[in-house]
């Protein structure tokens, strides 16, 4: 059965972790190189386009390089999962729930963070074996949503993602999420000391 407890060591100390969509290869080197200088130790290239794998390629190298994992993002389909691996990702996330894509990226070698955004989703997620989910979209599900799943749900831990910045993200921390996806915050230069102030808490 696929599992994705890796993620518990991944984000350990990790409140926050880095999505860089669609920005390219050379503006995604330096977000991420902005990510990791802040601590942010887990940076994630969605891949929807040739240049988005060229820049999970690139950032996925530089991120070995100083033994940091970078993953695949909004990836849906197999063919995605096969191009994820070959760039060199570490892990794969989904926006939503797909059990085969699931089983694919493990048996691939790369752990996945499924999205969800219902009790229905997160319990057929969990009886698949995944602990680690992906909220999604969390600004339209709300800082509520996370402690109102921890009742029937207490095992599972999740990733608020999509409207996340440095103005919300304690929020949502404090609400039971285990981590906040940022995305755009990292190119704000005014959101940089409050991502760094919630790194070090």
């Amino acid at each position: 059965m696929p599992t994705n407890h890796e993620f518990t060591e991944l984000f350990t100390g990790q409140p926050l972790m880095a999505i860089l969509r669609g920005m390219g290869e050379e503006k995604s080197l330096a977000l991420a190189e902005q990510a990791w200088s802040l601590g942010i130790g887990l940076v994630e290239i969605p891949v929807q386009t040739e240049e988005d794998l060229r820049a999970l390629r690139a950032v996925a190298a530089a991120g070995k390089s100083r033994g940091l994992l970078v993953g695949a993002g909004t990836v849906v389909s197999l063919k995605h999962v096969e191009q994820s691996a070959e760039a060199g990702a570490a892990f794969t996330v989904s926006p939503g729930l797909d059990l085969a894509v699931v089983a694919a990226s493990t048996e691939a070698g790369m752990p996945t963070l499924p999205g969800v955004a219902t009790a229905s989703e997160v319990q057929l997620a969990l009886s698949a074996g995944l602990t680690w989910m992906k909220a999604f979209p969390a600004s339209l599900l709300g800082a509520g949503w996370f402690k109102a799943m921890s009742g029937p749900f207490p095992q599972a831990r999740f990733v608020a993602t999509g409207g996340m910045d440095s103005a919300n993200a304690a929020t949502f921390l404090a609400g039971g999420a285990s981590v906040v996806a940022v995305g755009s915050a990292l190119e704000d230069p005014a959101q940089l000391p409050a991502l760094a102030k919630i790194m070090q808490r």
